[in-house]
């Protein structure tokens, strides 16, 4: 078997180990609380630190896997996990947590390196599925969920967590012998490429949608242990069971919405997605019976999946020669989106007693994510026109009803001579041969008015003074209330007959 062939199941079973590693914590943290006291701000900062320091180590890990390649950074990264796993079995106080808890961020800032490496051994069309597939690596945070908590009250959490040693050295051989010795690296220096990306406002959107979708499955995956628990008062194993349920939800999802992006238009799929992420953080804002809560959590997992699947089939599309570091910005906004909202719920519930006001912000900013969607999907079809006009052979150029060019391509430069400035606010008159009679124009401007067009040959003056004959159309752009707005003209060269 080629080794091209491996990658993609090593990556994922590697991305699986790092998401089971990165959630050892929160996973744990019921049955960690009753050996070491914690205040509610420091179980949220316990917590959240993983969280954090993954998300922003995210946009290095993505510049050095287009560097040094997926296969040295994956393992380099389980081996230096060790460290904290076996700090982490030894704490015994807040400080050792919040230590153990930085370095254990290695473990989530892994999913760069798979999102950055697969997508070059396949071609566009696979990306979004190829993406989706190896997003299944975050169902570590599910098995991690429902494992931990049970390996944990047979034997012991400090036990449970020094297993993961055994997993991180398999791996991390695995990755010695089976990763991609050859992978091509690309050696454009970090902060030109981020100057590069940053430009572009597509990224920054993409961020938010990630922020909120991949956000919102780290966020759930951390709060809903201990909610469970407090709130509901479920056992620990089941609260566990049930984080599980979502967690393996949203992931399998994940491969499912990188189909759907790969197969239909994928701002179409995230309309959906944040239509019913708004749906379901509104149903969870009215503190329903567990009943309801459920089903609010299930939404969220269905629609976070899908879009998490979704977002990663237009990062190649956007940025092709920069993949390593944009996947690293936005996969560090997915990462901070689930730094954030356990710290701000904490204290809107320390506030005012209840988590109403945290959910009903998750509606609000998914509602803001489907309005910028809609403005992204209409922009990329006028940017789609707008390429077909400009790349077109015959010249094409654009008035207004008072006669005044608007906006010409780049053929009609090539055959008048006229450049792009030299030419728009004036009117089509510089181009006027003088060969026509006032007859002439009357007829073509009274076919235009009562058949919307006209069609036929003119003799033009080209910017070197050259009359010459071309074929020429002009139609009547009317709007959606049937009124004339621009006139557009297209022609080419004839031979004079």
């Amino acid at each position: 078997m080629k080794v091209e062939r491996l990658q993609l199941p090593l990556q994922t079973v590697s991305l699986t180990l790092g998401s089971m590693v990165w959630v050892i914590l929160s996973s744990l943290m019921p049955f960690i609380q009753e050996d070491i006291s914690l205040t509610s701000a420091q179980l949220a900062w316990t917590t959240a630190i993983p969280i954090l320091v993954g998300s922003v180590m995210r946009i290095p890990f993505g510049y050095w896997t287009n560097r040094y390649g997926a296969r040295r950074l994956f393992m380099i990264s389980f081996l230096l996990l060790l460290a904290p796993v076996y700090w982490v079995s030894q704490a015994d106080s807040f400080g050792d947590l919040i230590l153990g808890g930085f370095l254990l961020g290695i473990g989530g800032a892994v999913f760069s390196i798979g999102v950055t490496s697969l997508p070059k051994y396949y071609p566009k069309e696979r990306h979004g599925f190829v993406n989706g597939i190896y997003g299944i690596g975050n169902l570590g945070t599910a098995l991690s969920a429902f494992g931990a908590p049970v390996i944990a009250a047979q034997a012991g959490w400090p036990r449970a967590v020094m297993l993961y040693s055994v997993l991180l050295i398999a791996l991390a051989c695995l990755n010695f012998m089976l990763g991609d010795r050859a992978e091509k690296p690309v050696k454009t220096p970090i902060l030109e490429q981020i100057k590069t990306v940053s430009r572009n406002e597509k990224l920054w959107f993409l961020c938010l949608f990630y922020f909120l979708t991949f956000g919102s499955f780290v966020a759930f995956t951390v709060y809903l242990p201990s909610f469970l628990v407090s709130h509901f008062q479920l056992d620990k194993v089941d609260a566990g069971i049930r984080t599980a349920g979502f967690i393996a939800l949203a992931t399998a999802m994940r491969p499912i919405g990188g189909w759907l992006g790969d197969r239909f238009n994928p701002f179409k799929i995230l309309l959906l997605v944040f239509a019913g992420l708004t749906a379901a953080a509104i149903l969870l804002a009215l503190t329903p019976s567990i009943l309801l809560y459920t089903v609010g959590c299930l939404s969220v997992a269905i629609c976070a999946g899908a879009g998490n699947g979704t977002m990663f089939k237009l990062v190649p599309l956007y940025f092709t020669k920069q993949a390593g570091i944009a996947n690293g910005i936005i996969a560090a906004m997915g990462g901070l989106g689930g730094f954030f909202p356990p710290l701000i719920l904490t204290i809107l519930f320390e506030l005012t007693g209840h988590y109403a006001i945290g959910f009903m912000a998750l509606s609000q900013v998914a509602l803001a994510s489907l309005i910028i969607v809609f403005w992204m999907f209409y922009q990329d079809r006028l940017a789609l026109a707008a390429n077909i006009v400009e790349q077109a052979v015959e010249g094409i150029m654009i008035t207004d009803t008072a006669g005044v060019i608007h906006s010409v391509n780049a053929s009609f430069t090539r055959i008048t001579g006229y450049t792009r400035e030299e030419t728009v606010g004036k009117t089509p008159s510089i181009l006027k041969s003088g060969r026509q009679d006032a007859d002439f124009y009357h007829r073509m401007w009274d076919a235009i008015q009562n058949q919307g067009y006209w069609q036929g040959t003119i003799w033009n003056r080209r910017k070197n003074g050259e009359i010459y004959l071309e074929r020429l159309t002009i139609s009547a752009v009317k709007n959606d209330a049937g009124e004339v707005v621009y006139y557009a003209g297209m022609f080419d060269e004839a031979a004079p007959q």
